[in-house]
Order: C-alpha cells, then structure tokens, then sequence
C-alpha cells in the first residue's frame, strides 16, 4: 500500500477532472450497473500513469462526446475495488495503468498497459476518443 499523501495528487489528476473514486467492492459494483456509458481508469503510482494515461485520459474528454460515467480506482492503494473492477475487465489481464469503456455495463474497448507505456498522451487521447465516437 502507498502512503496516502503520496498518491493524493495522483488521485487528484483524475478526481478534478470529474473521475469519481471507487474505494469498495459495492461502489464498484453499484458503477458497473449504471446505464450509459462508463470510462473505469485503473490509476497507479508508475511513470506510464503519469506521462501517458491520466493526461491521455484528461486529453480525450475534451472530445464532443465522452462517456456518461467516469471511474477510477487505484491499483496498489484500494486492493479490493482494484480486484473488483479487473473482474469486470476480463478476459484482459490485470494491468496497471488501465483503461475500460462499457456500454450498459458491456465491455466495447479496453487499453492495456502495453497500449499505453511508451506511447504519447496524444495518442492514448486518440484511441479514447475513438472509442467515444463509436459507443457514446
């Protein structure tokens, strides 16, 4: 576990752009069943969160559509709702950074680690907004 003054500004990356942080099993189960469209960012203390995800994921908000509900958990500090919403990420592997768009509660696009380490925040933005275009 990392100490919480340490990923408070992490957290806040995403919170201050209007991300709401799933701390519990039920808050992420109570997420998964919401209608619409949901963006769950597994956020995590490593480089690739910080230089590509959380700006990319920042980046593709800005596009004219975007999903309904935006979520975030935290990898290595929430445990539990980490585990909780990777089951719903399945059949991908954990990885961390993450991201996972559902329609109704569907999973329609997901980017792996390996789809965000090395690459821009432009790109990652890119792929998002993508994805928004089909499915929001």
């Amino acid at each position: 576990m990392y100490p919480a003054d340490l990923v408070k500004p992490m957290r806040e990356d995403l919170t201050n752009i209007g991300f709401e942080e799933l701390h519990t099993v039920e808050e992420v189960d109570a997420a998964m069943k919401k209608e619409g469209t949901t963006l769950v960012v597994v956020n995590s203390v490593c480089g690739c969160a910080a230089a590509n995800a959380r700006p990319g994921a920042r980046m593709s908000l800005q596009n004219a559509k975007k999903p309904d509900n935006l979520y975030t958990v935290f990898a290595g500090v929430d445990k539990e709702a980490t585990d909780k919403a990777r089951g719903y990420m399945v059949p991908f592997p954990p990885s961390s950074p993450s991201m996972a768009l559902y329609k109704d509660g569907e999973l329609v696009h997901m980017l792996e680690r390996h789809h965000i380490e090395g690459r821009p925040a432009e790109m990652i933005a890119e792929n998002l907004t993508g994805a928004y275009n089909e499915f929001c």
